[in-house]
Parts: structure tokens; sequence; C-alpha cells
């Protein structure tokens, strides 16, 4: 039986298709074909993948941190959509749903980005990558995105970006449990816990981040 196909996924392996736009260095997920249940909590390696995908944005905007001064209340991260137009409006309201969340952290549209998304076909479904090196992506498949909410595939794999890890058995209330409540699964925003858990990781200069 075919199980449906997971999104949320971190990782660090080496890409093993060519997916269009992706840069030269993308990386794919580590678990080529691997499925999705409700009750998936995910792996060690997936684990260790998520910490690597939100350090590497943590060190790029460290470093802007620094150049604007240790007492900058808000962090401002920017990322590029022009690789997924097909979701430059669920990707801008995902960017209005955390900023409206949480406080210490915002998203924003521009050049020099911390991270890009990209959009293509992957039997995998979607999932954000890094090559550890500040050089993030978030890619969004185009089959995922119609059979389940395509805003909130975008939201949750951005939650990503802020930190958050993937808890597959957790409920529909939950944006971080992302497939594991069925394509029925509409809602969009972070939860308390969530949305505190990334004014956490983004507060007093990285230090409850880097010590989790």
């Amino acid at each position: 039986m075919r199980r449906p196909k997971l999104f949320g996924l971190v990782t660090t392996a080496v890409l093993a298709l060519v997916l269009g736009a992706l840069p030269a260095q993308a990386l794919a997920k580590t678990a080529p074909g691997a499925g999705y249940s409700g009750t998936y909590a995910g792996s060690a390696q997936e684990a260790a993948a998520n910490k690597a995908f939100f350090d590497a944005v943590l060190r790029s905007v460290k470093a802007k941190r620094a150049k604007a001064g240790s007492q900058l209340a808000t962090v401002t991260v920017v990322y590029n959509a022009s690789q997924a137009p097909s979701f430059s409006s669920e990707i801008s309201n995902s960017a209005s749903i955390w900023n409206n969340a949480v406080h210490n952290v915002r998203l924003v549209s521009g050049s020099n980005a911390d991270f890009s998304y990209y959009e293509g076909n992957d039997s995998r479904g979607s999932y954000a990558s890094t090559d550890g090196r500040g050089h993030g992506y978030v890619f969004l498949d185009y089959q995922q995105n119609e059979e389940y909410y395509s805003l909130r595939v975008v939201a949750h794999e951005t939650g990503h970006v802020l930190g958050l890890p993937d808890h597959y058995s957790g409920p529909c209330s939950e944006l971080m449990s992302g497939g594991g409540p069925g394509p029925s699964c509409t809602n969009t925003q972070p939860n308390a816990a969530e949305r505190s858990r990334v004014d956490q990781i983004w507060a007093n200069l990285f230090a409850p981040a880097a010590a989790a």
C-alpha cells in the first residue's frame, strides 16, 4: 500500500535529483521514499538535521545582529520567493502568519536572502534543507500541495526555518504536526507552545537556541 508523501522533513543529505532551479549545492531528504503516518515522530537523524538547518540560519542572522547591534529587539530574516512563483501568495501569507504570531523574529521578502523557496516535483514531498553553511531552502512539491492544504504546508516548512522540528503525532491544532492529521486538516496557525518556542529561540542573543 502506498503511503501519503511526507512533508516537513529537514535534511543535510546530498541531492540525488536534478530539481530545476535549485542551487548547485542543494540537498535532499535523508530518507528517499520514506512514507508518512500519523504516529510518525521522526528519527534521531532527522532531529539532528532539524537542528543543523536552524543552526545554519542562526549563524547568518547572528552576524546580522552583531553588525546591527546586540540590543536589536527583533531579528529580521530575509527570504527569496522568486523561484516558487506558483506559491507566491502562500509564501507571503505564511510570512504574515508567523510575523503576527511571534515577536522576536520577523520574515521579510528581499534580496541577499537567508533562505529561499523553490517549487517542483519530488516523489518524497515538500521539505526544508541546508548545506550546513548558512544557505538553506524550502522545496514545495506540486502534488503534495494539491493533496494537502497548501498554506499549511508552506507555513509548516517555514516553521523549520524558525527552528521548530516536526512532530507528526501531534493534533491538527499543532502546525508542526504537518500531514499527520491528514489532508482534511487546514489549520495554518502555530499553537501557543509553538509561538512561545520560536520567541524563546530567537531571544537573548541566541543563547537559548545554542543550548537547545
